[in-house]
C-alpha cells in the first residue's frame, strides 16, 4: 500500500513520516480495517442463527475489495485488498455473549476514525482504539493468529461455563492481504478507559530477570512500569476480604485454563488510578463519539474490571458508575483509595520448542525459578503467588489491633514493635503466619494474640521478637 524508509516492521516510518507496519501504512490500514469489518459483519446479518458447531471454528470467508468497488463492496480510496474472515459465525457468538449488538459493533469500529495507541511492548504490534473506548485492535504475528485458531473450541468452552473472566475477550479474527503482504488483526475487549487518568501503569509475570522498565520507558510521559518496579514504588494493594477473594478465584481459575491449553508468558496489565488526585488531575475526555448519541461508559457485559472478577454482584453494582468506569476500589499502604483496573494480556504464547530452548538458556546463566518464560505449571504457580502475596492484599479490620477487640484479659495482649510493615494472620497461640515465614512469639505463657504486624524479614525464615503489654500509647 505504501513503501517505507526501513523494512516493514512495527513502528517504522514512510518518507511524510507516517508509520507502517509491513510496509502499509497505519491510514491505509485503519481504512482497509473499517472497511472489511464492516462488509463482513453486514454481510453475517443475512445469515440465520443457530447453534455453533465444530467446523464453525475452522471457516475462512474471504473478500476482495477493489478500490473502484465491485457489485458487492463500495469504492475507496486505498489500494486493492482482500479480507479474510475467520469463523464468523463462532466470533458472532462470543460477541453475542457479552450482549454486543451487531450494529453497536459496527457503529464502534466503523463510525469514527480509529484512534492509534503507542506501543510499550517489544512485539512491534500497532494497536488502535474504537473512539467509544470499547474495542482494541492489536495486529498480531502468523504464528499467534493460528494459535488463536486451534484454541478457539476450548475458548468457547471456557467462555459458556464463565463469562466473567480477566482473560482477554477475542471479538474478531481477520487478515488484510495486500501487495503480497499478509497483516492478521484480533478485535478484544479494552481493559483501560481514556476517561480515567491511570497514574500508575504495570505489567506484571511474577517473574524478577530483568522485570524493571527501560530507561527510555520511563522517560514516557505515562510510562509502564514492570514487577521489579511494583515492589519498589508499592506496598501492595489493599482490598476488602470479599473483593480481595473474588479477584483471586478468578485469577486462579484462569491461570489454570491457560495451564491447561500450555500458555505461558502472559501477564497481568495494571493500572492505578489514585482518586486523591482526581479534582487536581483529569483523564482524556470521555468522547463516546462525533455525534455525541452514544454513552460514555463501557456497555459490553463483563467488560469492566469489577464486573470479571467473582463476586456476588452488590459491589459491582455500587461501583460501576461514569465515576469509577468499573474499577475496583482499594487502598494503598498509605490508605490513599484508588480505583484498580486490570486484565490478563499477551495469552497467545504457547510452550513451543522455541520458548524451552529459551528457557533452558537463560536458566543456564540465571536462576532458572526467576526467568520470565517457563513450563506452563511452574508459570502459573510463580504468577499466582506473586500476585496474592505482593501485589494484592487483604486489608485487617480497623478494631483488629485494639485489645477491646480481644476476649481476653489486657495483659494478655500483644504489641510487636515494627518498621517495615508488613500484614501477619494468627496461626494460633504463639505463631502468626508471614508470608511463606512464620514469627514465633515466645511467651511464658499461652496468650491470645490480637491480630498485628511484624517486620518482613528476606534473610530469616522465623524471627523470634520481644514481646510488650500493650497500652494506650500502642493501640
Amino acid at each position: 500500500m505504501s513503501t517505507t524508509t526501513e523494512n516493514g516492521v512495527g513502528g517504522s516510518r514512510n518518507m511524510s513520516g507516517e508509520k507502517t507496519y509491513k510496509k502499509t501504512t497505519s491510514s491505509a490500514l485503519k481504512g482497509a480495517i473499517q472497511l472489511g469489518i464492516g462488509y463482513t459483519v453486514g454481510n453475517l446479518t443475512s445469515k440465520p442463527d443457530r447453534d455453533v458447531l465444530m467446523q464453525d471454528f475452522y471457516v475462512v470467508e474471504s473478500v476482495f475489495l477493489p478500490s473502484e468497488g465491485s457489485n458487492l463492496t463500495p469504492a475507496h480510496h486505498y489500494p486493492d485488498f482482500r479480507f479474510k474472515t475467520y469463523a464468523p459465525l463462532a466470533f458472532r457468538y462470543f460477541r453475542e455473549l457479552f450482549g454486543i449488538k451487531p450494529d453497536d459493533y459496527l457503529y464502534s469500529i466503523c463510525n469514527e476514525p480509529l484512534i492509534e495507541l503507542s506501543n510499550p511492548g517489544a512485539s512491534g504490534s500497532l494497536f488502535y482504539l474504537t473512539s467509544d473506548d470499547e474495542f482494541i485492535i492489536k495486529t498480531v504475528q502468523h504464528k499467534e493468529a493460528e494459535f488463536l485458531q486451534k484454541l478457539l473450541p476450548g475458548y468457547y468452552m471456557n467462555l459458556n461455563q464463565n463469562p466473567r473472566t480477566l482473560l482477554p475477550k477475542f471479538y474478531g479474527l481477520y487478515c488484510i492481504q495486500s501487495g503480497g503482504v499478509n497483516i492478521r488483526l484480533v478485535v478484544m475487549n479494552n481493559v483501560l478507559p481514556r476517561s480515567v487518568k491511570m497514574h500508575y501503569k504495570y505489567d506484571l509475570k511474577g517473574s524478577t530477570y530483568k522485570r524493571r522498565a527501560s530507561r527510555k520507558e520511563r522517560e514516557k510521559a505515562c510510562p509502564v512500569y514492570k514487577d521489579l518496579d511494583f515492589q519498589d514504588m508499592h506496598e501492595g494493594l489493599y482490598f476488602d476480604a470479599d473483593t480481595y477473594n473474588a479477584l483471586m478465584k478468578t485469577l486462579q481459575r484462569d491461570c489454570r485454563v491457560l495451564e491447561s491449553f500450555k500458555i505461558m508468558d502472559y501477564s497481568l496489565l495494571l493500572a492505578v488510578h489514585v482518586l486523591d488526585q482526581s479534582p487536581k488531575e483529569g483523564g482524556e475526555p470521555g468522547q463516546a463519539g462525533g455525534d455525541g448519541k452514544r454513552p460514555v461508559a463501557q456497555r459490553v457485559l463483563y467488560s469492566t474490571a469489577m464486573e470479571s472478577i467473582q463476586g456476588d454482584g452488590k459491589a459491582a453494582e455500587a461501583h460501576t458508575t461514569d465515576d469509577t468506569m468499573g474499577g475496583i476500589p482499594a487502598k494503598s499502604h498509605k490508605e490513599e483509595k484508588l480505583l484498580i483496573f486490570l486484565g490478563i494480556i499477551d495469552i497467545l504464547q504457547s510452550y513451543r520448542f522455541i520458548k524451552k530452548l529459551e528457557h533452558s538458556w537463560k536458566a543456564l546463566v540465571y536462576d532458572g525459578d526467576s526467568v520470565s518464560v517457563h513450563r506452563p505449571g511452574f508459570y502459573a504457580n510463580r504468577f499466582l503467588k506473586f500476585m496474592s502475596t505482593s501485589v494484592f492484599r487483604k486489608t485487617q479490620s480497623k478494631s483488629a489491633g485494639s485489645c477491646s477487640s480481644v476476649p481476653y484479659e489486657r495483659d494478655t495482649c500483644i504489641y510487636v514493635r515494627t518498621f517495615n510493615w508488613h500484614t501477619c494472620q494468627a496461626l494460633g497461640p504463639g505463631k502468626m503466619a508471614c508470608g511463606s515465614s512464620v514469627a514465633v512469639l515466645v511467651t511464658l505463657k499461652p496468650v491470645r494474640l490480637a491480630p498485628t504486624t511484624i517486620p518482613r524479614s528476606k534473610a530469616l525464615q522465623s524471627v523470634v521478637l520481644p514481646i510488650h503489654p500493650l497500652n494506650d500509647t500502642h493501640t
